[in-house]
């Protein structure tokens, strides 16, 4: 039982450690968003188009023969386009929005931590499923945090932008897709979810260069610029989803899930010494809110899942 206890420990310390890495990276987006002269459509390109090559060098290494079988079907070619439109390329793209239009990585990181909520959402429109008692209770938590974190108290006006607000809800909404998207073509076990991932990504970045091609208004490249570049590159994708991937062999997933609470309270924490961005009472409470209603939200639905389950092994 000690040797049990210990691999999940071991399994929710890495997957802290891959939050984490996805708050710094948020917190490095803003940085580079508000304070380097880097048009947008370029980074966004060329951010993209990086990752997805050195996702799939690694899947080529790792994988081999697996790399190129989910091109076998017609139907999951679908669902990948679909993932790395819908999901990879438009998450990227609102949430880099939701910080450029007078936002911060704190809100837009809050907003996309909401993205549990429009999964459930979209069950309960496209499914026709009536919610759980433990979905709506989690629904009026998180929003409540939403509302306490982003007027920070003073209920007269927002602490960002209605643009900024507006493209930070998009980015919970494409976070969604993102986790729902790519579902029925990791299925397969001949489709590792880090192969789906690098072509995904390389998808969107190739549809990213169709607008803006990297060796066009190529910015001055600087140190800082490089540094920056790598930073949201290595620690926003490849190394924690690597991490998250090695997680799974220690602990359960709704174990790991809980975890993601630690991409929020790190960006909040580095927006305070990098930005110097004042947190109030208010905010902190709502911050917590929004973490406590989507952890009801998943454990809730995950319990019910399990008792379901149970009910029909018994029958």
């Amino acid at each position: 039982m000690a040797k049990k206890s210990s691999k999940v420990a071991r399994g929710i310390v890495i997957a802290a450690a891959a939050s984490m890495m996805w708050g710094i990276s948020g917190t490095c987006l803003q940085f580079i968003s508000q304070n380097q002269n880097i048009p947008e459509n370029w980074f966004l390109s060329a951010r993209t188009l990086g990752a997805g090559l050195i996702l799939l060098l690694i899947s080529l290494i790792m994988y081999r023969g697996k790399v190129f079988h989910v091109f076998k079907s017609w139907k999951n070619i679908g669902w990948l386009f679909a993932y790395a439109i819908l999901g990879l390329m438009a998450n990227l793209f609102t949430f880099y929005k939701s910080i450029q239009f007078g936002g911060n990585a704190e809100a837009a990181t809050i907003l996309q931590y909401l993205s549990p909520l429009f999964i459930v959402l979209g069950t309960v429109i496209f499914r026709r499923q009536m919610p759980y008692k433990s979905d709506v209770f989690a629904f009026i938590i998180a929003l409540a945090g939403v509302f306490l974190a982003l007027t920070k108290g003073d209920f007269s006006q927002l602490s960002i932008s209605t643009s900024s607000l507006m493209w930070g809800l998009g980015s919970g909404l494409t976070a969604a897709f993102y986790v729902v998207l790519p579902r029925n073509i990791v299925k397969d076990p001949d489709n590792p979810p880090l192969v789906v991932l690098g072509w995904g990504t390389l998808i969107a970045g190739f549809f990213f260069n169709l607008h803006q091609p990297v060796w066009v208004g190529t910015p001055k490249i600087t140190g800082t610029l490089i540094a920056s570049m790598l930073t949201v590159i290595f620690l926003g994708t490849i190394i924690p989803f690597g991490l998250l991937l090695y997680a799974t062999h220690y602990a359960p997933s709704d174990v790991i899930s809980i975890m993601d609470a630690v991409q929020p309270i790190t960006t909040s924490i580095l927006s305070i010494i990098f930005f110097k961005m004042g947190m109030n009472w208010v905010e902190i409470v709502g911050i917590v809110l929004v973490i406590i209603g989507v952890y009801i939200l998943q454990r809730g639905r995950k319990n019910i899942e399990n008792s379901e389950e149970h009910f029909r092994a018994d029958v």
